[in-house]
């Protein structure tokens, strides 16, 4: 066979499969077009499938099979590295014919048809996309979701304005392309912090935290204007970068390091090079005393408490004095006692003027301590949403529950054990702020 007549075969097939693809597609609420997309339409194949981490994995063998074998040709003249290279592009394709299978099984499921289908894929996969794809006895019992073709909750679609002192925030959208397709992560989050309050921020799994803490400290931007005080976030963040704390769940410290170097050492970091040396000492020992430290402050961080180390982890980043402080499960593996006394330290820090946004899964035994609560939510279009913003004795009355947790369950999608009700509080939350803006 000439190169003339391998190359038509060549596109003989591969139009066939996008025939074959392009029905299943079809079928199962793909965009047709993505059959016509070599690697994309592997990888929308397992989103049939339900299936879709074996299609991304089976989408990265793919990709490196192709760029093997180019370099493989490349490398031809070359026995030995060719001999080498071949033995791994004989691991991908078992690897690949692996997640193949995986992807083709789960297929036959979603299709409610006999696992034995999925050995004529592997073997006649062409003859076989071209059955499923295009005759009308096999039907998927159900499609993927496209964001697109979701209804979502209606949002307030306007910044706010306030007092130019505290925290101002108004993100538009938060957006990331995840293999192929764009997901909204975040939309339409309003709200204003004055300095001095203590917020409880609070949402389930994939809710959008972490997101929104990213987006505000200037972490990963969105479509957003940010503002503390008179200042943006993100056109100031030079300037504004030692003015934003953030203590993340993990305690980022030595062992092997003492109190005091450890937390030299931040203040070497975080302290802007102006700052002499004798000033640099009295804050570290401000610090020090401030969250009482002082008396282990020669001891290894090994050595420390669950409750000492927390306290040190927040003091490394407050050695800068922030006016806008994050921390996120700071009270994570802390027994009632020892949390609650963290929690009284962040009031005091809140109570000097600063803004304070704390994550925690336990929050109703210090919800006490705290102005407010972000509420955010997952709407029916899976994007993260504000459903409540506001004092957290008024958030009571307005979800009708008598806890934090309470307030979480109703939130949350049926799937994950809640009530469902995202959109009802996204809407009645966009509701209650057009009336006191009206």
């Amino acid at each position: 066979m000439n190169i003339t007549e391998s190359a038509i075969r060549e596109i003989v097939n591969y139009v066939l499969l996008s025939v074959g693809y392009w029905g299943i597609f079809k079928k199962c609420g793909v965009k047709p077009y993505l059959s016509l997309v070599p690697f994309v339409r592997e990888y929308n194949l397992s989103l049939c499938a339900d299936r879709e981490k074996d299609g991304r994995r089976l989408t990265i063998v793919s990709l490196a099979l192709e760029a093997l074998a180019v370099i493989i040709l490349a490398q031809e003249e070359n026995s030995d590295l060719v001999v080498f290279l071949s033995m791994f592009f004989l691991a991908l394709v078992l690897t690949k014919i692996i997640y193949s299978t995986r992807v083709y099984f789960g297929l036959t499921k979603v299709f409610n048809r006999r696992k034995s289908w999925t050995w004529l894929f592997v073997f006649l996969e062409l003859l076989t996309l071209l059955i499923w794809g295009w005759h009308p006895a096999f039907v998927p019992s159900k499609k993927v979701d496209d964001p697109s073709d979701l209804t979502e909750a209606k949002g307030l679609g306007e910044d706010v304005r306030g007092e130019t002192d505290g925290l101002t925030v108004n993100i538009n959208s938060r957006t990331v392309i995840d293999f192929f397709t764009k997901k909204t992560l975040l939309k339409d989050i309003h709200m204003i912090i004055p300095r001095g309050h203590m917020v409880l921020l609070l949402g389930g799994s994939g809710a959008g935290k972490t997101t929104f803490v990213n987006a505000v400290t200037g972490y990963e931007k969105a479509d957003a204007t940010i503002n503390l005080g008179k200042d943006d976030v993100y056109n100031d963040y030079d300037k504004l970068m030692y003015d934003i704390g953030f203590v993340p769940q993990q305690d980022l410290m030595r062992g092997s390091d003492t109190v005091l170097a450890t937390l030299s050492d931040a203040a070497t970091l975080r302290l802007s090079s102006s700052v002499g040396l004798v000033k640099r000492r009295e804050r570290i020992a401000e610090v020090l005393e401030q969250f009482g430290l002082s008396a282990v402050q020669y001891s290894l961080v090994d050595k420390l408490s669950g409750g000492q180390k927390k306290r040190l982890s927040i003091a490394m980043e407050f050695i800068s004095d922030p006016t806008l402080f994050f921390l996120d499960e700071p009270d994570s593996g802390l027994d009632g006692v020892v949390a609650r006394a963290l929690f009284e330290k962040l009031r005091a820090i809140a109570n000097e003027g600063k803004i304070v946004v704390v994550i925690t899964h336990t929050p109703d035994r210090v919800i006490d301590l705290f102005d407010d609560v972000i509420v955010l939510a997952k709407d029916s279009s899976r994007t993260g949403r504000l459903a409540y913003y506001g004092p957290v004795k008024d958030s009571y009355e307005f979800f009708g529950k008598k806890s934090m947790e309470e307030i979480l369950l109703s939130i949350n999608q049926k799937d994950e054990g809640g009530e469902g009700r995202a959109d009802e509080f996204v809407e009645k939350y966009v509701d209650k702020v057009r009336e006191k803006v009206g």
